[in-house]
């Protein structure tokens, strides 16, 4: 009997220590845990901290951890002291000085050279080498630890279709508080396609894509499908003219693959550079009004150099766009993101005084934490007519019924959909069950980890984290663990901040990876942005004046609709009010 009781308290210690000791991710401030058997030990080189968990921090930390603003403050002086950020936004050196710390911020959490994917836990150089992979910003949890996350919340954690019917589904449409326009709901998918390019087929942490913006959603990726889509006389891309408009061609007449229901024929396919493009009409209306400002500007500088022969005004064109995307990105996009009090601008000169690495690698979580599905309304208002979101998907022909303007005009006034919980539509919300379950396929950290690796203080509760006690509840029962949610959940279980449409963990991801995106990206280098990479002053002052409203009002004709990404507020009320009438049940349906 004594020598069963050994027996069984041996197999108990056996299987309390069988696993990894870094399952409980014991190094603090982005030390790197080596576990060897039941040992581990921290890697606290360069963290500026020591000890055996990297702990401890070293006096110069100390100093600079004191002077140093947390997240949340740094973004409240942003959201705040308007009269202050009058005056960075409008004096040289204070805007350059301002503009500095705005890069560099960002910019300094997303590490170069990248040393973990998917499939190792470990620095690697497949990492480095082979850019089939995403690049990973934490290791994946290590294998055979006691639970998805490591050794916090439960062994088996709630399915991910139980999560999505309990926190995401939609009941009813709740817009944005900041105003946030269909239009710029669109413009991030149409955007992000252009990098975020999944191979699901192989494995969902490889990607098809170049890791950078390199315009391949206007053009296409690969010198294939581009040339099918370039009339290869001018410099142009292939269009068709309908109602007196310029729109992109037909597949029989530009030979490539694209989305679309069965049983549409090829004369009545768009070809589009991605072909996912064809599949919503807001995506279809981006690909159009990139179509049409690329071939305005190689005719602006066809006249320009009549004797330049097709290739290089095409090549010399696409350089312009690309340049002008960055810009739309950084000045209209990103700014109507983090609404900021300081004007963020590009200005790539800033950096060119530093050695800074012109290299750039989509990290996984990036292209995760992407997935902003609440934006999305369940229909669409189209001057008038109403379209629900099975009714326009596969149908871009929407926006060639409506006319350019038409169409820009009602995604302007079209409020969208507030970033939360309980606010993802049938059609999104499958996609979310798809995105949770890819991320513990590839063992993704915990929410809180991120929040840590983006010098965050991790939540201590899940009413710190919601503010909602009744969630509370129900999450304590499903997750067991705060330090056990999803990535992709705790984007939307967060509290918003109340200056813009986020809660501070995305925006705090989300920015660095974008500036530096933006700011690594070939175009923003010494030895491309200078006007003779534009093909001269001309197209240089092109790409350093683009903002969205010229994109769209120097591609439509006559008089210029409205062009926002924050629907202004008298319709903005206006929208809400329409809402409301249309949730009341009509006399028929009492």
């Amino acid at each position: 009997m004594k020598l069963l009781g050994i027996t069984v308290f041996v197999s108990l210690c056996f299987s309390i220590s069988a696993y990894n000791p870094c399952c409980s991710f014991p190094c603090q401030h982005n030390g790197v845990c080596v576990g060897d058997g039941d040992e581990y030990s921290c890697d606290c080189t360069r963290t500026g901290y020591y000890g055996k968990n990297c702990e401890t921090p070293y006096w110069g930390t100390w100093l600079r951890g004191l002077i140093k603003p947390s997240q949340e403050t740094a973004n409240y002086i942003m959201t705040h002291f308007s009269w202050l950020w009058y005056f960075a936004n409008n004096i040289g050196f204070l805007q350059d000085m301002a503009m500095s710390y705005a890069y560099h911020s960002r910019i300094n959490y997303i590490r170069i050279p990248h040393v973990h994917t998917s499939d190792h836990e470990y620095a690697t150089m497949e990492a480095h080498y082979n850019r089939s992979y995403y690049a990973r910003t934490l290791p994946p949890v290590p294998k055979g630890c006691p639970t998805p996350f490591g050794v916090a919340g439960k062994k088996v954690p709630p399915s991910a279709e139980e999560l999505a019917e309990k926190f995401l589904k939609r009941t009813e449409f709740i817009t944005d508080p900041q105003n946030t326009s269909l239009l710029f709901t669109f413009f991030a998918q149409h955007f992000t396609h252009c990098f975020f390019k999944t191979e699901y087929h192989r494995h969902p942490g490889m990607t098809w894509g170049q890791h950078g913006v390199d315009s391949s959603h206007i053009y296409g990726q690969g010198g294939e499908r581009e040339s099918k889509l370039r009339t290869l006389k001018d410099g142009k891309m292939k269009s068709q003219i309908i109602n007196g408009e310029e729109w992109p061609p037909s597949v029989k007449d530009a030979d490539v693959f694209m989305q679309y229901p069965e049983g549409v024929p090829n004369e009545k396919k768009f070809a589009l550079g991605h072909p996912f493009y064809s599949m919503l009409p807001g995506l279809f209306m981006y690909a159009t009004v990139w179509l049409r400002e690329h071939n305005r500007v190689v005719t602006i500088l066809k006249k320009i150099h009549p004797k330049w022969d097709d290739e290089q005004l095409f090549q010399t064109g696409k350089n312009i766009i690309t340049a002008e995307l960055i810009k739309i990105v950084i000045e209209d996009y990103v700014n109507h993101l983090a609404n900021y009090h300081l004007r963020i601008i590009y200005k790539p000169e800033i950096l060119f005084g530093e050695s800074f690495p012109y290299d750039n690698r989509i990290h996984l979580e990036f292209n995760h934490v992407y997935h902003w599905h609440p934006f999305s309304s369940d229909e669409f208002n189209i001057s008038g007519t109403i379209y629900t979101m099975d009714e326009s998907l596969g149908h871009p022909e929407i926006v060639v019924k409506h006319g350019m303007k038409g169409f820009v005009d009602s995604f302007s006034r079209s409020l969208a959909g507030k970033m939360s919980h309980h606010n993802h539509g049938e059609r999104t919300r499958k996609v979310s069950v798809a995105v949770i379950k890819h991320q513990r396929e590839l063992r993704l950290q915990s929410y809180n980890n991120y929040r840590k690796r983006f010098d965050l203080h991790p939540f201590t509760s899940f009413e710190e984290m919601t503010g909602d006690k009744e969630m509370t509840k129900e999450l304590e029962e499903m997750y067991g663990d705060v330090d056990a949610v999803d990535l992709y959940m705790g984007m939307f279980l967060e509290k918003n901040l109340d200056t813009g449409p986020f809660p501070i963990t995305l925006l705090a991801m989300g920015a660095p990876y974008s500036i530096r995106g933006l700011l690594a990206n070939p175009i923003s280098s010494p030895e491309y942005y200078k006007p003779s990479t534009f093909g001269g002053e001309v197209g240089f002052e092109i790409a350093q004046t683009a903002s969205l409203e010229k994109l769209f009002c120097q591609n439509i004709k006559g008089e210029c609709p409205l062009v926002k990404f924050r629907v202004p507020t008298d319709l903005a009320r206006e929208a809400r009010k329409n809402l409301e009438q249309a949730k009341k049940p009509r006399h028929d349906e009492l």
